[in-house]
């Protein structure tokens, strides 16, 4: 399976944000210190994120961005998707054209596999992975990182949109 800094950044950033929103909103900027992502990238992922209506943002004096559901009613595998990323272990992207255009020896394995990491990342939910015990405690880490000192936020990692 192929999947992006896409979809690792969508799924960390929305960890960060259900973590964080449970207390007040949270600014791009702040998720881009804590997690090391750059805040242009952060902005294109989070306009995907709000098409999709898994986040809206607040207005104002301490304004930012919230969860628009509760993270129990948001899947891993919702995420990936609405930052345009797919879940494919295949070489013809599950179109069965691998092989002069048609399926290869292995594409129903390959499928099959697919199918497995999807339904997988399907049924974990934002909050079933924030009632881990080490995301806490990362989180946790993160927090004091960024309150004890000034924490650049990179300008590029060799990161495509």
């Amino acid at each position: 399976m192929r999947l992006t800094t896409k979809g690792r950044y969508a799924v960390t950033a929305m960890l960060d944000l259900a973590y964080h929103s449970e207390k007040h909103p949270v600014t791009l900027t702040d998720i881009a210190k804590r997690q090391e992502i750059s805040l242009s990238y952060l902005e294109q992922l989070f306009a995907r994120l709000r098409r999709s209506g898994m986040v809206e943002g607040v207005r104002g004096p301490g304004g930012g961005y919230q969860l628009s559901r509760k993270a129990e009613l948001i899947s891993i595998a919702e995420i990936i998707a609405a930052v345009d990323e797919t879940i494919d272990s295949t070489r013809c992207g599950g179109k069965a054209n691998c092989q002069n255009t048609q399926p290869c020896l292995t594409h129903d394995l390959w499928m099959g596999l697919s199918d497995q990491i999807r339904h997988y990342l399907d049924s974990i939910s934002l909050q079933d992975v924030l009632l881990r015990k080490n995301v806490r405690m990362v989180a946790e880490r993160q927090d004091q990182l960024t309150t004890d000192g000034d924490t650049e936020i990179p300008l590029q990692r060799g990161i495509r949109a």
